[in-house]
């Protein structure tokens, strides 16, 4: 027999190393990603999306180990009144969790809803499927076929207090995938936390489906431990008046992925997705954003900071889609880099693609160091040059972390990210 016949197909081995969970209400959607991810194939490194980071250890059989960091520092999130949902190694971990009541939503497991009506069939996996077109996402696919468990949450009105998603793993070689699924009617407003680890390696997506006049906040942190792996991807459809907010604050993590595909289908709907993250040494954080207007007089803002040293490396790949009749557009997009040495490196790709006649669409990107004007006016006012660097990386950063509308969370995430930098300095 030929090398070509006996060589192995990663998809297949991948597909053959999962057991998908018992039938559902999902079990159509699940067989129906099944399918798209055998139609696409996992991600390769020649693949468009993927050539900047690589797949391979994302797509292998197994997890590559991971080591637990013990650490002391205050869990994040913890001066906040919220309701916390704890995941252990992606299993629902139902004493560190808080009860799962609270005015204006409701929220059940994935694992646990088995009503043939659930409301959440109309919305499990469709999302996700939208999202595959006109650029693939075969790692979502493989989510949406084999989760075996996640949150559901039905918002009908004004949460008073957000909903806390707490990853924690206790396992170096755990691999995890879990599945949320977010629906808020019209008029109806929420904050979702999420903050963790969660696994060595961490598959996860999120679908959002925001209705008419209604808010959702979305603040995650993730790290710190070094050497964990993680591809996630926040699936959403706004209606007319309605907003999306999300950032992301990155530390550590060998190696994250995060997409994110907004589609803005109602008139006046608002979409901001930013992020920031600090990255030394073997490093590499890959945000990948999608956004469509598909509506009049909507508004999309991308704000992404990276600050790298010591040979790391950082990755955006930014996209506005505006459709024909999306008039009125305002769309803005920045990704910038600061290289804190000459051995890390930033690639950046941002696009628009625009089919509307009458908008207002921007975007750049740029990558250099630290302003040695800057530097040396804060040295001469006696500040010591470590400091001095802290300062001026922070003040590159705010624009990202500004993007949080909520004070007391926007301070926390400044001080955290500057321990950060007080601990690596050289």
């Amino acid at each position: 027999m030929s090398d070509a016949a006996v060589k192995s197909n990663p998809t297949e081995d991948m597909i053959a190393s999962l057991t998908m969970p018992a039938a559902t209400w999902a079990a159509d959607a699940r067989h129906d990603a099944l399918g798209r991810l055998r139609a696409m194939g996992l991600p390769q490194r020649r693949d468009e999306y993927w050539k900047y980071t690589r797949p391979d250890t994302l797509t292998q059989v197994g997890a590559p180990k991971a080591t637990v960091l013990e650490t002391d520092e205050e869990p994040m999130f913890d001066a906040v009144d919220r309701l916390r949902i704890v995941f252990v190694d992606g299993v629902f971990d139902a004493a560190a969790s808080d009860d799962l009541s609270l005015e204006g939503l409701t929220i059940e497991r994935l694992a646990a809803a088995d009503s043939d009506l659930h409301w959440a069939k109309g919305l499990y996996g469709v999302l996700e499927t939208n999202g595959q077109t006109p650029v693939e996402r075969p790692l979502a696919a493989l989510n949406t076929a084999f989760a075996t468990d996640g949150i559901l949450i039905h918002v009908t009105g004004k949460v008073s207090k957000p909903v806390n998603l707490v990853y924690q793993y206790k396992s170096d070689s755990s691999d995890v995938i879990l599945h949320h699924c977010i629906k808020l009617d019209a008029g109806a407003e929420m904050t979702l936390l999420e903050n963790g680890p969660a696994a060595a390696r961490f598959n996860k997506v999120m679908e959002v489906e925001v209705a008419d006049n209604a808010s959702f906040h979305h603040i995650r942190a993730q790290g710190r431990d070094h050497e964990r792996r993680a591809a996630t991807h926040i699936f959403t459809r706004l209606g007319t008046e309605s907003a999306f907010r999300s950032f992301t604050m990155t530390v550590n993590g060998v190696l994250t992925r995060n997409d994110c595909v907004i589609e803005l289908t109602g008139d006046d709907a608002i979409a901001h997705v930013a992020g920031a993250c600090v990255g030394d040494g073997d490093f590499h954080h890959d945000d990948t954003v999608f956004i469509t207007h598909d509506a009049v007089n909507c508004q999309s803002r991308q704000v992404f900071k990276k600050v790298l040293r010591n040979g790391a490396t950082g990755v955006f790949q930014g996209k506005i889609l505006v459709k024909e009749d999306a008039q009125k557009t305002d769309g803005y997009q920045i990704s910038q880099s600061l290289l804190l040495d000459g051995d890390s490196q930033f690639l950046a790709k941002p696009e628009l693609e625009i089919y509307a006649d009458d908008v207002a669409c921007s975007h750049g990107s740029t990558s250099g160091a630290i302003d040695e004007d800057a530097l040396f006016y804060l040295r001469s006012r006696g500040v010591p040059e470590n400091e001095a660097t802290d300062l001026l990386t922070l003040a590159f950063l705010a624009e990202a972390v500004d993007e949080i509308d909520h004070e007391e969370l926007r301070e926390d995430m400044t001080a955290r990210l500057g321990a950060w930098l007080l601990r690596h300095r050289s």
